[in-house]
């Protein structure tokens, strides 16, 4: 009888597996998918330049364990049976750029959602509006668009762009992308920036003139956040929380 998943692969890279696959699942929940495109990627423990991606074509709503597939820096397959899971070599370009400048971004998650793109296509980006946005104030930068992500000469740039401490990207004309030291980080990270997005289109929507809050009070409310954006404690609780939300799945996503 051929070994199942779980029992081919170490403890390490199974616990990989299902907060990648959870991380599918509550995109799926949260209505961030865009059908079978984007992607989430995560850094096989134990390695500098093997990745974990999903098989493309499953929906992310039905995204398993066994579902995600190792590869290289450049989309590669780089395990038996690579035809039997076929990936996005293109789609991975980003993801590489990211980690391959940033080995603390063990996993990277990149949205094409409506609101999302909607702010990316606004020239002032996303706005100090909210005490949601405030908490990307301290980590979030910009790449300018440079048409679809199959020019492996863009990875540098894209690396520069995120620099060395930045959490999260708006990828102008395009989407949002985010990352983290764990699944639990890189959701927290693109929930509230998804969040913040949505928002400030609903704000901009009522045709009102728009209160800001005070310099001294964005840089407080920033500082504050960023205490929080350095907590794992705090992006656990959250991330445990989430889980709740997909425990009662069709499929479950441990499989």
């Amino acid at each position: 009888m051929p070994k199942s998943m779980r029992d081919a692969v170490s403890p390490e890279e199974w616990q990989v597996r299902c907060d990648l696959a959870a991380l599918y699942r509550l995109l799926a929940h949260f209505r961030m998918t865009d059908i079978i495109y984007t992607h989430i990627s995560a850094r096989l423990p134990g390695t500098e330049d093997i990745f974990l991606i999903n098989h493309y074509g499953v929906l992310f709503d039905r995204m398993r364990a066994s579902d995600l597939v190792r590869i290289d820096v450049d989309g590669n397959i780089v395990e038996p049976n690579a035809a039997d899971k076929p990936v996005n070599q293109a789609g991975f370009t980003i993801h590489s750029a990211i980690h391959m400048a940033r080995h603390d971004a063990k996993y990277v998650i990149h949205t094409h959602t409506q609101a999302g793109i909607a702010v990316a296509s606004q020239k002032q980006g996303l706005l100090p509006l909210t005490q949601h946005a405030l908490k990307l104030q301290g980590i979030l930068c910009y790449h300018d668009y440079e048409g679809i992500a199959v020019d492996l000469t863009e990875r540098e740039r894209l690396a520069h762009d995120l620099g060395p401490h930045n959490r999260a990207m708006i990828l102008r004309n395009h989407g949002l992308l985010t990352l983290g030291a764990t699944a639990a980080e890189a959701f927290s990270h693109v929930y509230y920036l998804e969040r913040s997005c949505q928002i400030q289109l609903a704000a901009q929507s009522g045709g009102a003139e728009l209160i800001f809050p005070q310099p001294e009070v964005i840089n407080k409310t920033a500082g504050q956040w960023d205490e929080r954006n350095n907590d794992e404690k705090y992006f656990q609780t959250f991330w445990n929380a989430c889980l709740q939300l997909i425990e009662d799945d069709r499929i479950d996503y441990r499989t």
